[in-house]
């Protein structure tokens, strides 16, 4: 994990929201065909129409979270479902701890 790239991926509102959404997708996202939300994911195009932004710019936030680690993501078919990374924020938290 490289801090600078996590920091700079956090420094943005919508990115946090992102992942404040994606914390408990259940409660923030309708159901979707694909599946379980907390297994696999939710689909870019609830994120995007959440997050009220062009899909390019949320597809642009979406892969600046998931180059920091903060994010994986799974492509069913068309479709790319996104989710929290939980081992990348101990990895962070631990790095606060520690270093900061």
């Amino acid at each position: 994990m490289n801090p600078i790239i996590v920091f700079k991926a956090l420094s943005n509102e919508t990115r946090l929201q992102i992942l404040h959404w994606l914390k408990e997708p259940e409660k923030h996202f309708p159901s979707q065909e694909g599946g379980d939300s907390k297994k696999i994911g939710v689909c870019v195009g609830h994120i995007q129409e959440k997050a009220g932004l062009s899909q390019s710019t949320v597809s642009q936030y979406l892969l600046m979270l998931q180059r920091a680690g903060l994010l994986e993501a799974t492509r069913h078919g068309q479709w790319t479902y996104y989710r929290r990374n939980e081992r990348a924020f101990q990895v962070l938290a631990g790095y606060i701890q520690e270093q900061l």
